[in-house]
Parts: C-alpha cells; sequence; structure tokens
C-alpha cells in the first residue's frame, strides 16, 4: 500500500489537473505543427534554407512537411501568386482540416510586392485568411522562423472556439496583428 505523505490542506483524492484544457490542446498543437509550403518563387528557395540544418525548422516541432492539404495545418504561401492560381490556393485552403493557420511569407504573397499588374493577385488575403504576415523581398530565414514562433503563440492561446471567439480577436491585439 503506497501512502501520500505531506499532501497540500483541500488536495486530496487521486489527483488534480493543474491547467485548462484548452492551455493542455495549444500547447499540444504549437509544438506539432505539420506545414504545407505553397512555394512559388524567391521566398520558396529562403524556405529550404530555413528546413536545412543551420536553421533547423524541426527544431520548433514543424518537422514533417505535408504536401497533402487533407493532413496539413499550418498554410505557408510564399512567392508570387498570379490571379490564375488565386482559386487554387483557395481550393487548397478549403481542403485542409480545422484548425489551420496561414502564414504569407514575402511582399508578393502579402501585398503583390514590386509586381503591381494586372496578372499578379495584390496580396493572399484578399482570397484566405491570414494569421501572420512575413515581410521582406525575400525574407531572411530568421524572418521566417519569427513569423513561424509567432503562429506557435498564437496556437498556444487560442482557444478552443478558434476565430470565432472575443478571445482570439483579444490575443491578435495583444501581438499588435488585427
Amino acid at each position: 500500500m503506497v501512502k501520500v505523505v505531506n499532501t497540500p490542506e483541500g488536495y486530496q483524492g487521486s489527483g488534480f489537473f493543474a491547467t485548462k484544457l484548452d492551455q493542455a490542446v495549444g500547447l499540444a498543437r504549437a509544438n506539432s505543427l505539420w506545414p504545407l509550403p505553397f512555394a512559388t518563387s524567391c521566398c520558396g528557395i529562403e524556405f529550404m534554407a530555413t528546413m536545412a540544418s543551420h536553421y533547423d525548422l524541426a527544431r520548433f516541432g514543424a518537422e514533417r512537411l505535408s504536401f497533402s492539404p487533407r493532413q496539413a495545418d499550418l498554410l505557408m504561401v510564399m512567392g508570387t501568386i498570379a490571379k490564375k492560381m488565386g482559386p487554387v490556393l483557395r481550393q487548397v485552403y478549403e481542403q485542409m482540416a480545422e484548425p489551420r493557420w496561414v502564414l504569407s511569407v514575402g511582399a508578393c504573397a502579402s501585398s503583390g510586392g514590386i509586381f503591381d499588374t494586372y496578372s499578379v493577385l495584390q496580396g493572399i488575403d484578399r482570397i484566405i485568411p491570414v494569421d501572420v504576415y512575413v515581410p521582406g523581398c525575400p525574407p531572411r530565414p530568421e524572418q521566417i522562423l519569427d513569423g513561424i514562433l509567432l503562429i506557435q503563440k498564437l496556437v498556444k492561446g487560442e482557444s478552443l472556439r478558434r476565430r470565432d471567439s472575443a478571445e482570439y480577436k483579444e490575443l491578435l491585439a495583444s501581438y499588435g496583428i488585427q
């Protein structure tokens, strides 16, 4: 028979939880992101450097790249998106299961970059919701890592109700994201 010694007052019994379910699920999700790279140009090359051994994205729990939207939860859009690719990008986003997050990497994906033409989409936020923008042309691997760390902070802190909740909007505001 095992006897528990020095049990704090008010905590008799078989055990108790020291956290909320939202926090435990958020921690598990944040440290097991499965990114889907949607790379079309220069930013894709910088993403390859981010995945290499010098920067090692795997140390943040995003080692397993997914090339199927049905198995991914982080869509990383990198590079110039032509307007004809817009419906394809939207379809890829819709095929992802909830919860899902979007990281817009580089000036072209975020705002069209230097390509202010009739054929280039002026920001992917016109067709899908974006959680974090990474600036640069192309952004350095350190900036891409910063974007992924910010996604992890969002994932850890959001409630299970996701985007519809007031807590999620407050969390975005606390990180300076609108």
